[in-house]
């Protein structure tokens, strides 16, 4: 299976035509996995937690919108088979799981997950960020890529430029992006089509408006994983493009 990093935008996302149309047409082009797991910038725990094997509500972590966003559902069971293959794997790296049985999936996974696999029959379940750490990310993507031979397609999910802050929404998601934004993302751009790992694993002393493109940095974290568990496959660009000035930049590895 191909490894994912994907900006996952909030539930407004559902409604933006131009991004929902560009993730079914990357579903398109993705084969059909086993399950799912995602590592979502929405999820810290050290010990490394990982979510129910079952079927539970999902976590509704966001604030301020509008009530229909609380009533959606997405009913993708847990999946016991891929919880033991990551004890396995992690016992290996030295790393001891907790089985967070009572927690569902945060909309860092529901909500594109619901756009691009919305019969919602895969197994999906969630592995915790255990840092932000980029060095230890990228170890721990080395780590998960064996699941990539067992069908399971590993999902990082945050959003390639990120400060709630100074997002543009009164301008609508299609307004121009501020300076630091496009910087960011123009030097992202580059340094992935470079391959250039040690600069991205340095992105807080490297690239330009690093402080203000991530204030704090657990929504570039989740590219550390896939960058990890792609290994020295090549990587391709499948989203581009701002929303609400926030680059979107979405990457796959070994598709």
């Amino acid at each position: 299976m191909p490894v994912l990093y994907l900006s996952h935008g909030a539930p407004p996302l559902l409604d933006d035509t131009r991004w929902i149309d560009e993730l079914r047409e990357w579903r398109s082009r993705l084969p059909t996995p086993e399950s799912i797991l995602v590592i979502s910038a929405h999820w810290e725990s050290n010990p490394i937690s990982l979510s129910s094997s079952g079927s539970v509500p999902l976590v509704y972590d966001f604030w301020g919108f509008e009530e229909r966003f609380y009533q959606l559902e997405y009913p993708a069971p847990g999946s016991a088979s891929l919880g033991a293959s990551l004890d396995r794997l992690l016992a290996k790296a030295h790393q001891p799981v907790d089985h967070d049985e009572p927690r569902g999936l945060d909309h860092g996974a529901w909500v594109p997950l619901m756009v691009m696999f919305p019969e919602a029959t895969i197994p999906v379940m969630q592995l915790s960020l255990p840092t932000l750490d980029p060095v230890q990310l990228l170890a721990l993507g080395k780590a998960l890529a064996p699941l990539r031979d067992e069908g399971v397609l590993i999902i990082g999910s945050g959003f390639f430029t990120h400060n709630l802050r100074a997002m543009r929404w009164a301008a609508g998601p299609d307004a121009d992006p501020p300076s630091w934004s496009r910087e960011f993302d123009e030097w992202g751009a580059n340094a992935l089509a470079n391959g250039e790992v040690g600069q991205l694993l340095d992105f807080a002393h490297a690239a330009p408006a690093a402080g203000i493109a991530h204030p704090r940095t657990e929504h570039f974290a989740p590219l550390f994983v896939t960058l990890g568990a792609g290994g020295d496959d090549p990587i391709v660009n499948e989203v581009e493009g701002f929303w609400f000035g926030l680059a979107k930049r979405s990457i796959s590895m070994g598709a």
